[in-house]
């Protein structure tokens, strides 16, 4: 049951945003901002991976379950590949530059400090330059935080997996300052 009395019936983030519009416009500019774009490096796909690793880290369900789906619409491999990553991030089937780029942002989620200089020079050594790691720290950092609001205020879940897919197909049509 959450902590708040919400005047809504959505699970996770989408109950709160909803609850409180002023926060909501905020947070959704943010995830456009770090989900929505594409550089050579990292597309949306790829960005949303990063937050359903994190968020699997962080054993945050809603969020994780979310941006699984979010990753799997946008990526070539779909759910099989998402739950490879989920699964075992060192005999995925990915790039060595994502694998070099999650496992910063698995060390963004725990204690606070710098990222590892040797995680830096291994994604440098893949190819990752330095908006791909900007990118990757700040996303893993967001993803942290929305995994606090989201478990922190104990928001329930969807009564349905196919809630996860609905979600996806809106956030990829139209962002997530436009798929409420």
């Amino acid at each position: 049951m959450p902590h708040i009395t919400l005047d809504n019936d959505l699970p996770g983030i989408s109950g709160l945003l909803t609850q409180r519009p002023d926060t909501a416009a905020p947070l959704g500019a943010l995830a456009d901002a770090l989900l929505r774009v594409s550089t050579p490096s990292l597309g949306p796909g790829d960005r949303e991976l990063i937050a359903a690793y994190v968020s699997e880290l962080n054993g945050t369900r809603f969020c994780s379950d979310s941006h699984r789906a979010f990753a799997a619409a946008q990526l070539t491999g779909g759910q099989e590949l998402v739950k490879a990553v989920l699964a075992d991030l060192d005999t995925a089937p990915i790039s060595a530059l994502t694998r070099a780029l999650l496992r910063i942002a698995a060390e963004v989620r725990g204690p606070v400090g710098a990222v590892s200089d040797a995680a830096v020079e291994a994604a440098r050594a893949e190819g990752a330059d330095d908006a791909d790691i900007h990118d990757t720290v700040l996303i893993a950092a967001a993803f942290c935080m929305f995994n606090r609001y989201v478990d922190g205020l104990a928001t329930k879940l969807p009564d349905s997996e196919g809630y996860y897919c609905e979600s996806a197909r809106r956030v990829v049509s139209r962002g997530y300052t436009g798929a409420r």
